[in-house]
């Protein structure tokens, strides 16, 4: 029944001061935490904590108070949870101050969500003393993202461990499991460098580009191949540039025109850019394509392989040393430095092997849809077809981001809303 009750039992104090542990729960409706605080007001608590959350329509509100006096705290909500409220106090014996642990995110992403992945991932985070402090949604469509914070005794050795048994668990469940810094290293602004081909678009350059020369199976399966890791990059990609020989410039037009943004990359980039981060594109693919895409997004940096043209023909060969993967975590350096940022407040996403470099350089680094030997050394792998499902990882949610959108449309009506995702 709803009431208030009191619990005796000592529970662990965080301070070396006696506290009360005042939950309140019921359907949520307006003005139920300001009848709390006002009640408490007449006592001698003081606050030391307060969570509260609403999920479905139900409120959960969970005060910590230091008092001298517990029973006259416990006296004064005496009778207040009517009216479909349950109110417990918790009295909670002195103890000495805990040991700060590491702070870790731990987030979930699956398109559906299931309890059994749920249930999974926190047994695993129980067994290695993980405790889950607070749990959010950070997204409902088009994949289910809960973020769980998490606070872990654990060296940067035992985190790692911790990274790949979750990701293997979820991968067994078919979802994806991320596990990231907490703390500070979430917060301001960030450089953020992405992968082009297979990552921020859906195809590969050279593919669109060698269709038109007749030769783009060829090229596919030497691609599929660099991308596993099994072939050198550079190798393989004068090799799949030299079927472009004779090929008319005037096609990079028509590629350009095929070229299709990954679902949620223009969601990705806006959403950064409104928070003040740098965007850069490092890319084995070609400056001819990729440069016009990233003024088209507004981002800042580009780093791609040029193609070498004589008399309005392609001959072949490139311009310049190839952009490989050292070339990648090179370029990822020196974007950091020209934005004054340190390494640590770098991300980098990538799908392939050549990109493996830098995801190990950044300070967060995140496997797209990657191949398998990219996934397991990645900090991060995102599974699902959607370039924005990378934003949960950063601590956004998909209601920031909606809410900003319609700010947006609100500050300037007569523009149209933002095109797909």
């Amino acid at each position: 029944m709803p009431g208030t009750r009191v619990d005796t039992s000592p529970g662990a104090a965080p301070a070396c001061a006696p506290t009360l542990l005042v939950t309140v729960t019921g359907g949520d409706r307006p003005g139920v935490t300001s009848a709390l605080f006002t009640a408490l007001a007449g006592t001698d608590a003081e606050v030391l904590d307060v969570e509260q959350v609403v999920v479905g329509g139900v409120l959960t509100l969970a005060v910590l108070v230091g008092t001298a006096e517990p029973a006259a705290v416990t006296a004064a909500l005496s009778g207040w949870g009517g009216d479909g409220l349950d109110v417990t106090c918790t009295v909670r014996a002195p103890g000495a101050p805990a040991v700060r642990p590491r702070r870790l995110h731990v987030t979930l992403l699956g398109a559906p969500l299931r309890p059994a992945a749920v249930a999974r991932t926190t047994a695993v985070l129980a067994e290695r003393g993980a405790n889950v402090d607070r749990v959010r949604r950070m997204a409902s469509a088009p994949v289910t993202s809960v973020e769980f914070d998490v606070s872990l005794d654990a060296t940067p050795e035992e985190v790692l461990d911790l990274r790949r048994t979750l990701a293997a668990e979820a991968a067994r469940h078919g979802l994806d499991a991320a596990v990231s810094p907490g703390g500070l290293a979430r917060m301001g602004r960030r450089l953020v460098v992405m992968d082009v081909d297979s990552t921020l678009i859906r195809q590969e350059v050279i593919e669109l580009l060698a269709a038109h020369a007749g030769r783009e199976a060829e090229v596919a399966a030497v691609t599929e191949r660099a991308m596993r890791g099994e072939i050198d990059f550079a190798a393989s990609l004068r090799q799949r540039v030299a079927c472009l020989e004779g090929l008319d410039v005037a096609v990079v037009e028509r590629v350009r025109e095929a070229v299709v943004l990954t679902p949620g990359a223009r969601t990705l980039c806006r959403t950064l850019h409104r928070l003040g981060f740098t965007l850069a594109l490092v890319s084995g693919g070609f400056l001819e394509v990729v440069g016009p895409l990233a003024a088209e997004l507004g981002i800042a940096h580009v780093r791609a392989n040029r193609l070498q043209v004589v008399h309005g023909r392609f001959t072949g060969r490139l311009l310049g040393p190839v952009v490989d993967r050292a070339a990648k975590a090179a370029a990822l350096r020196e974007f950091a430095a020209a934005e004054h940022l340190p390494l640590h407040r770098t991300v980098a996403i990538g799908d392939g092997a050549n990109d493996l470099d830098m995801i190990g350089a950044a300070g967060l680094g995140i496997a797209f849809n990657a191949k398998p030997v990219v996934r397991e050394q990645a900090d991060a792998a995102v599974n699902v077809p959607y370039l924005d499902a990378v934003l949960p990882l950063l601590g956004i949610t998909r209601e920031d981001v909606e809410d900003a959108d319609l700010a947006d449309e609100a500050l300037a009506p007569g523009r149209e809303a933002p095109a797909g995702r």
